[in-house]
């Protein structure tokens, strides 16, 4: 699929065509208005897809920026089923500092689920909701191969080339019928390349 700038919107993020080892790539950064808030609606997404039940493949590599706080972890991933109005998408992203770390807590919560706007990864740990982050292997400055497999109210989250999932959810929030956009979603602190992207629709 093409990432050239004229097929994306740059939802509170700023995105422009590059090259990482010779690659090219789309660079996403988060934008000023949202750019200490996490969770957010901060992606680019594709202008002209309707998307419901399928495959979404990526290849992305995340950096921290230089003026990145201390709690950046080089949040890299896809937001799908994005809305007309950017109100409303599920999304799924990796923390690749985390599997940097000798912190055990900390590597347990190597890659998220979140709904946006109702159920951030804050709402799940405030109320001790458990299985919607995983441990990963994957750090910064490397190559992740992600593949989101959806289906319904279910989405399973391959990283690498697994033949397991790294992550599944069994009830996305906005439900089976939900359906819109996929964006290539970054957060706090991170700079994010994006290439390969290949979505497959099943209906």
């Amino acid at each position: 699929m093409n990432l050239t700038v004229e097929n994306w919107k740059a939802v509170n993020t700023e995105t422009e065509e590059a090259v990482v080892g010779g690659l090219p790539v789309l660079r996403v950064v988060k934008g000023e208005d949202k750019r200490m808030r996490f969770d957010e609606n901060t992606y680019a997404r594709l202008t002209d897809l309707d998307f419901h039940n399928g495959i979404i493949e990526v290849k992305m590599l995340s950096r921290l920026l230089p003026d990145a706080p201390d709690f950046a972890r080089g949040f890299i991933g896809i937001a799908f089923r994005i809305n007309e109005g950017d109100s409303e998408f599920e999304s799924f992203y990796v923390r690749p500092t985390n599997a940097m770390t000798d912190d055990p807590v900390r590597r347990a919560h190597g890659c998220q689920y979140f709904s946006y706007p109702g159920y951030t990864f804050a709402y799940f740990r405030e109320y001790g909701i458990e299985g919607y982050e995983a441990p990963i292997e994957s750090g910064l400055n490397e190559w992740i191969d992600l593949k989101a497999v959806v289906c319904d109210d279910h989405a399973a989250f391959y990283l690498n080339g697994a033949k397991e999932p790294t992550l599944v959810v069994n009830d996305l929030k906005h439900g089976k019928n939900a359906h819109g956009s996929v964006g290539l979603f970054v957060d706090i602190g991170t700079d994010g390349f994006f290439r390969d992207l290949r979505i497959t629709r099943e209906d």
